[in-house]
C-alpha cells in the first residue's frame, strides 16, 4: 500500500483513556497504510501555572523541579505506549513538548507535515459532563492542524 493516502500520522496523547484508544486506531491505521507515527505529549505549562498561583501544586520556588517531575512523567508513560503491543511494526518518534496542547498540536502537525491528526475526542477530565461534548482541544485541532484529523472516542464496552 505504499503511496496511500496517510504516510505520516501525528497522534497527540493526554494517557487518558481515550488517547489511548486514539493511538491504537493510528497504530492500526500507520500498519494498513506502511506510515509512521510521531507520538506527541504537550506538558500544559499554562494549567501548571494556573494551579501554582491558586496554590494547589508547588511552592513557586519548586518550579524547576516540579518541571523535572512533569518531564519526567510524560516519558515513563510514552515509552509505556512505545513499548505496547499496539505500537509492534509501527515506525514512530516521540515529541514532548511543552505549551498550550492544541497550540504544540497544530504547530507540529504543520513543522512534521503531517497527512493526518489522529486524536481522542475528549481528554483527560472523565466523570463529569466533559464527556459528553467534544473535547475543547480536539475542536481547536480540527480547526487549526492543517490536515484532516480523526477524533476518537472511547469504544462504546469501555464507557460507563
Amino acid at each position: 500500500m505504499k503511496g496511500s493516502l496517510f504516510s505520516h500520522i501525528l497522534v497527540p496523547v493526554d494517557f487518558s483513556p481515550c488517547s489511548e484508544e486514539a493511538f491504537q486506531v493510528a497504530c492500526d491505521l500507520a500498519r494498513l497504510c506502511e506510515a509512521k507515527v510521531t507520538l506527541l505529549y504537550v506538558i500544559d505549562m499554562g494549567a501548571v501555572a494556573s494551579l501554582n498561583r491558586l496554590g494547589l501544586l508547588a511552592v513557586p520556588s519548586d518550579a524547576p523541579a516540579q518541571k523535572r517531575r512533569l518531564r519526567h512523567y510524560a516519558r515513563f508513560h510514552v515509552r509505556r505506549l512505545l513499548e505496547s503491543e499496539a505500537a509492534k511494526g509501527v515506525t514512530m518518534k516521540r515529541v514532548v513538548l511543552e505549551g498550550a496542547p492544541f497550540v504544540e498540536i497544530a504547530k507540529t502537525a504543520r513543522v512534521e507535515k503531517v497527512d493526518l491528526v489522529v486524536m481522542g475526542s475528549y481528554g483527560g477530565r472523565s466523570g463529569s459532563v466533559d464527556k459528553i461534548f467534544f473535547g475543547s482541544t480536539a475542536e481547536k485541532v480540527v480547526r487549526t492542524a492543517g490536515c484532516p484529523v480523526l477524533t476518537v472516542p472511547l469504544p462504546v464496552k469501555a464507557r460507563s
